[in-house]
């Protein structure tokens, strides 16, 4: 049975995503421990708020970032990022400055295009709401998933991964989104399956399942 760490380093909304997994695994666990990370099989992080702040709080925790590097990237354990959590898997991101991330993706996280507000007056920043899913390659998490299932974002920034070889799926907001990366053992979605209701179980249960 799989055994899935949700890391805490307080960047909140812990509480939905914890119970999203329990509906499809009783063994979760949520936790700020980096040395539970080495009985996990799956390991999640989430993201709410300021990349550079998420990037700080998960740093902050005792030998979190070398155990969390050492099981993902070299025992090659199953990761998930979700939203903020997907977008610290690349080189940089650009709020409030120019923040490291994790680097395991190439490429940088920047604004939604400012010209939103006058190319597309309906859309917003942020981009709150349902959004349809493009899926453009083949992966173990689009089981039972399909072109134009909805998916719940909230977010000012996306991912621009310099190779295309990890964009899974995106979707449209006046300008092609990054929805879902993929290499490998790690993957991120920038929209939140916890809300995400029948497509962000399924991912889930796609995923519990690797």
């Amino acid at each position: 049975m799989a055994s899935i760490v949700i890391i805490d380093y307080g960047s909140g909304n812990l509480r939905s995503v914890a119970k999203a997994f329990e509906r499809v695994t009783p063994n979760v666990t949520v936790s700020s421990d980096a040395r539970l990370l080495e009985t996990a099989s799956h390991i999640v992080l989430p993201g709410v708020g300021a990349f550079g702040d998420c990037m700080a709080g998960l740093t902050a925790l005792p030998d979190m970032l070398a155990i969390l590097n050492e099981q993902v990237r070299i025992h090659g354990k199953w990761f998930l990022g979700i939203c903020v959590g997907m977008q610290m898997l690349f080189e940089h991101g650009h709020e409030h400055g120019i923040n490291k991330g994790l680097g395991w993706l190439k490429g940088d996280v920047i604004p939604l295009s400012q010209s939103l507000n006058h190319t597309h007056p309906a859309l917003k920043i942020p981009h709150m709401g349902w959004n349809e899913l493009q899926i453009k390659q083949n992966s173990p998490l689009f089981t039972d998933i399909k072109n134009g299932d909805h998916a719940y974002f909230v977010h000012s920034f996306h991912a621009k991964p310099t190779d295309d070889s990890v964009l899974l799926a995106t979707t449209e907001y006046g300008e092609e989104i990054t929805a879902i990366v993929g290499k490998d053992n790690i993957f991120g979605t920038q929209f939140h399956p916890e809300k995400s209701q029948k497509t962000g179980l399924r991912i889930i249960e796609n995923f519990v399942g690797l």
